[in-house]
């Protein structure tokens, strides 16, 4: 599967934009979608991630109650809405697909590692003006 994200900018703080991550190719493969920021100087980290039926989505502290990811499988297109933007948002987004499975035990916190996943697209910029 090849992925394509999209939907990044300036944005001031408090404000909000909305990340696109197309699927194309083998599409049927993935089981997971998450979506990853890099800050300068900073290690990847996962932000969200959401199952291929939409059904289970799980996000990281710093995220939750701001951003919201979701899928259009008819689109083959994941989302990342992100409102109450910080500066401390600031980051390239990346998003990745993943075809590993987890128990109900492990699922929440490995789908947020990179372990979770084998296909990765390029980044899109979100800047956050203070």
């Amino acid at each position: 599967v090849q992925l394509q994200a999209s939907g990044g900018g300036l944005v001031q703080a408090g404000g909000s934009l909305r990340l696109s991550c197309v699927a194309s190719g083998f599409t049927a493969d993935y089981i997971n979608i998450g979506w990853f920021r890099q800050a300068p100087g900073k290690e990847r980290e996962g932000m969200a991630s959401i199952s291929r039926s939409g059904g289970s989505k799980y996000y990281a502290d710093s995220v939750k109650g701001r951003f919201t990811i979701s899928v259009d499988n008819a689109k083959n297109t994941v989302y990342l809405q992100m409102n109450s933007l910080k500066p401390e948002d600031t980051a390239v987004y990346y998003c990745a697909a993943g075809r590993r499975k987890f128990s109900e035990y492990d699922v929440a916190t490995a789908v947020l590692t990179e372990f979770a996943y084998n296909n990765w697209g390029q980044g899109t910029l979100v800047t956050v003006s203070s």
